[in-house]
């Protein structure tokens, strides 16, 4: 198999997803939901193409190359293929979403719409999988559909095509428009042709519209665009979660068995997606994450809250070893479940109370912060206070050691500091002094454990004198003016350690860690680097930086988690939310403003 360099398209509708290569193989996705079953696998397969189970590709007979790009503002993908002789075929690929009975319409639907260039020969491999792609369906065919049986699930293909050609995947000649429709095991009842029509003209419609009212910057504002859109795929919106990326097991360097499951709602990460949004103006994901968080909140009964949950809310996400999947490029292991279930994480407390925040004062809020929600927050914050120089995993979730992290403390700051805020607003003065001493509580103890005077700059753990590239936040989170010599020396003594040598992408950290030392850079921290050059005056050298980023783009504009630093390759899971999130913060804070340049 051709070695795959994630230059992948997503699709989706905010309850499933899936990823399509440039080839229009859907190499990837969960049924019926985000941490369901891969009913497509072959991105972590390393098979024979001809014998692979887990894929759903249209192969063009003599196929020469392709070319591949997103309907404008949308989340359609639009693919065409080419034969050496210049024939070929378009395809076009959507999950349905629209408004629908005054409710959204997402159903668990690949559409895919075939039309000739010429006179293509071309075949098509429907292969479901299921217990990790080890067992495909059973294939019972009908006039005009092809139902897939196995692993307690049923699933359907509905075609005007020669279904026998599908099933037995024989080569023919594509002679007109056609339409497939895969998902559910239910019957169609209306002409295929008509309803996938009026499903792409009412999905476009959506995102257009959608896209419209984002509060862009003046500058890059294609990559903020494909950017959002991509984080309004990322949340689960049966339930408000967030996920922080399509895919499990994803390395984060070649051979580095750093393979994570990242199907899942990571507090932190999901605060920093809705923060995102919220300031180009898509509000309402944040209010169903909100409810998300409430839930969870209001049934905490252990003494730590832990990081990271099901998109369902459950707790639980036993990580074990998918040993019938190989992995990308044969680099194992797969891994189901994630163990940072389990870690301790104190940042959390704050990244609750930062995602609750903007409601208190945010007016275009439809529900906006109660008293009520202020006392549910109020039990984050004493989580908080107690536990703000505690040793904890850390952010970068170590699992072999424990330390107080001062990125986790400044996290249990922002969130005492931003509740005294909200008892200001709610004219609530015995509770606006106890967070305000609180919040000076934690500060003094920070300046005094986590500033390193002889570095001239915060450290990544108390005592310490190690560098991460995390603590590029405390101006973001309010902690510190960007001019301050404290916040300006921070920066420099990590662009002295975190900074490879001839590299111009940050690590996060370089120790030795539970799997030796990191290989790739962590794409967001050159994100938070440029935020931090930027409110430090640096504002040419981030722009420059922020340039050369946006060109690591794949050729559909999405990003990975991590970034070789020598070649440029994107590895990890993808498309990272957090990296996402980097591009949106990064354009707003450098773009001239739209007053200057009109």
């Amino acid at each position: 198999m051709t070695e795959r360099n994630l230059e992948l398209a997503l699709i989706g509708n905010c309850v499933i997803g899936a990823l399509i290569d440039k080839k229009a193989e859907v190499v990837w996705n969960c049924l019926p939901r985000f941490d369901g079953e891969p009913v497509f696998s072959s991105l972590l397969k390393t098979d024979d193409p001809e014998t692979i189970m887990g894929t759903y590709a249209i192969d063009l007979e003599n196929f020469s190359h392709s070319e591949q790009y997103y309907e404008k503002n949308t989340a359609i993908l639009i693919t065409h293929l080419y034969d050496t002789s210049g024939n070929g075929v378009t395809i076009t690929d959507f999950v349905p979403r629209f408004m629908q009975y005054g409710r959204m319409y997402r159903p668990m639907m690949l559409s895919r719409k075939l039309a000739p260039i010429g006179s293509p020969r071309i075949r098509i491999r429907l292969r479901p999988a299921c217990d990790d792609g080890s067992q495909g369906y059973r294939k019972i065919q009908g006039s005009n559909h092809i139902r897939y049986l196995g692993c307690d699930m049923a699933l359907r293909l509905t075609t005007g095509m020669s279904v026998t050609a599908i099933i037995d995947e024989t080569w023919f000649i594509l002679d007109g428009e056609h339409y497939l429709i895969f998902g559910d095991d239910q019957s169609i009842n209306e002409p295929i042709k008509q309803l996938t029509e009026r499903f792409l003209v009412e999905t476009e419609s959506y995102w257009l519209e959608w896209s419209r009212y984002l509060a862009i910057p003046f500058e890059w504002q294609e990559a903020v665009i494909r950017a959002a859109i991509t984080l309004k795929l990322s949340a689960y919106e049966d339930t408000g979660a967030i996920i922080a990326a399509m895919t499990t097991s994803l390395p984060e360097a070649r051979d580095s068995e750093r393979n994570w499951d990242y199907r899942f709602c990571w507090l932190r990460d999901s605060y920093f997606t809705v923060h995102a949004l919220n300031r180009l103006g898509a509000t309402r994901t944040m209010e169903q994450y909100l409810q998300y968080l409430v839930n969870i909140v209001a049934g905490m009964s252990e003494e730590h809250l832990q990081p990271v949950f099901r998109i369902n809310g459950s707790k639980q996400m036993p990580e074990r070893i998918a040993h019938n999947l190989p992995g990308y490029r044969g680099m194992g292991p797969v891994r189901v479940g994630n163990q940072a279930a389990e870690q301790i994480q104190h940042d959390v407390y704050g990244a609750i109370v930062l995602s609750a925040t903007q409601m208190f004062f945010d007016e275009r809020i439809r529900r906006p912060g109660s008293k009520e929600l202020f006392e549910l927050l109020e039990k984050m914050g004493e989580k908080a206070y107690t536990y703000y120089n505690q040793p904890d995993a850390g952010l970068w979730e170590l699992r072999g050691s424990k330390h107080v992290h001062t990125f986790s403390s400044m996290m249990c700051w922002a969130a005492t500091d931003r509740l005294a805020k909200i008892a200001r607003k709610l004219e609530l003065p015995e509770r606006l002094e106890y967070w305000t001493t609180a919040a000076n509580t934690i500060r003094d103890a920070i300046e005094e454990n986590g500033f390193n005077k002889e570095l001239n700059a915060y450290t990544a753990t108390w005592g310490g004198d190690t560098m991460d590239a995390s603590l590029l936040l405390a101006c973001e989170l309010g902690y510190i003016d960007g001019r301050d010599a404290r916040f300006t020396g921070t920066i420099a003594e990590i662009e002295k350690k975190l900074l490879p040598k001839g590299s111009r992408y940050l690590f996060r950290y370089v120790v030795e860690d539970d799997f030796g030392l990191p290989e790739n850079a962590f794409t967001i921290c050159s994100f938070w680097y440029i935020d931090a050059l930027a409110s430090a005056g640096r504002t040419e050298e981030a722009r420059d930086l922020f340039e050369d980023l946006l060109s690591k783009r794949n050729h559909l504009g999405l990003l990975s988690e991590d970034l070789d630093p020598e070649t440029g390759e994107l590895w990890g899971n993808f498309p990272q939310t957090y990296s996402m999130v980097g591009i949106i913060n990064s354009a707003r804070i450098l773009s001239k403003k739209w007053e200057t340049e009109l």
